[in-house]
């Protein structure tokens, strides 16, 4: 296959399988007009698809509205979906035409805009350049960016995008309480010692794993689910004890905040495995109207992470966990 890659244009046969597809899309059309407008479309987008797959993208032409028949023919759309970057609009043209023609319903909610030049006979293709945006119907040719910007600017835009990434993984481990750091008597401020939580007339929570074993760590914390009748808080107590190098055995317990005798009726008590603030539950408890506590057991390996979800009502606390 001959082609021709230079900082101002790339020039190639279109691909066989995005003649195919165009050919299909134009046939379900109702009007000559619109078989024409989404047969130019779909050759530009495969076109597009076709180079910036050469250049290492990813790109997803399921997720792109003109691969999909009906937004095809509801809307002037060529827009092409590049995975975590967005969707860039692959406009075509004619080999005789001075401008790109840029329909109102696409000039936003696009990372950008490239031009792509149809051959006579439809087999052949030229990308003549891109724009980051547009505010016209129509944009001259001679104000388009060469390839090369293209390329740096969608690289700098995933560099970006994975930088945002591990920033917001950053902060989630920010916010994840770090277990094996308490077997060193470091704790998160917020997570306190059990005695400073309970009253003097209430013994502390009855763990079934501590046993004999000084290696048992625990801690609680103040959780405020928002004012039902008298009650606004609860005490979350989490402890452990490492059975195995890799592995420990894990207790959660819900308690009333001392003054009061019961929890809030209808209090869920659920453990969630690792998926986003939002994971699967994978075991639940939940109040009656004179539970003093409730309680989860549960095991798990060092470097996995959980969470402990409490609903009440329609409010929701989450705390997440990194064993």
């Amino acid at each position: 296959m001959s082609k021709i890659i230079n900082s101002l244009t790339f020039s190639a046969p279109i691909p066989v399988d995005g003649r195919h597809r165009a050919e299909e899309l134009r046939r379900e059309q109702a009007t000559q007009a619109k078989s024409e407008q989404v047969y130019l479309n779909t050759l530009s987008v495969s076109f597009v698809n076709y180079y910036l797959r050469c250049m290492g993208f990813e790109t997803d032409l399921n997720q792109s509205d003109s691969w999909n028949i009906i937004q095809q023919t509801l809307m002037d759309v060529a827009d092409l979906s590049l995975k975590n970057l967005g969707l860039l609009e692959c406009r075509p043209v004619l080999s005789d035409a001075e401008f790109v023609y840029v329909p109102p319903e696409v000039q936003s909610n696009r990372i950008g805009y490239v031009a792509v030049q149809i051959s006579k006979s439809f087999r052949e293709a030229k990308l003549l350049g891109f724009i980051k945006q547009v505010e016209t119907d129509l944009l001259p040719i001679n104000q388009l960016q060469p390839l090369d910007n293209l390329l740096e600017y969608l690289e700098e835009l995933s560099q970006f995008k994975l930088a945002k990434v591990a920033e917001n993984s950053l902060n989630l481990n920010h916010n994840l309480v770090q277990l094996r750091q308490w077997l060193e008597n470091i704790f998160e401020a917020d997570w306190q010692e059990i005695e400073t939580l309970f009253d003097n007339q209430r013994a502390n929570p009855n763990w079934s794993l501590r046993g004999a074993n000084d290696s048992f760590v625990s801690r609680g914390k103040l959780i405020d689910l928002g004012k039902t009748r008298t009650i606004q808080s609860v005490i979350l107590v989490v402890g452990f004890i490492l059975e195995r190098k890799q592995e420990i055995d894990i207790i959660v317990e819900v308690h009333p905040l001392w003054g009061e005798i019961y929890l809030p009726p209808n209090l869920q008590l659920m453990v969630l495995d690792f998926e986003g603030r939002e994971g699967k539950s994978i075991m639940e408890a939940q109040t009656r109207s004179t539970n003093k506590n409730i309680q989860l057991q549960f095991s798990g390996e060092v470097g996995e992470r959980f969470s402990i979800k409490l609903v009440l009502g329609n409010i929701s606390v989450i705390e997440s966990f990194l064993i």
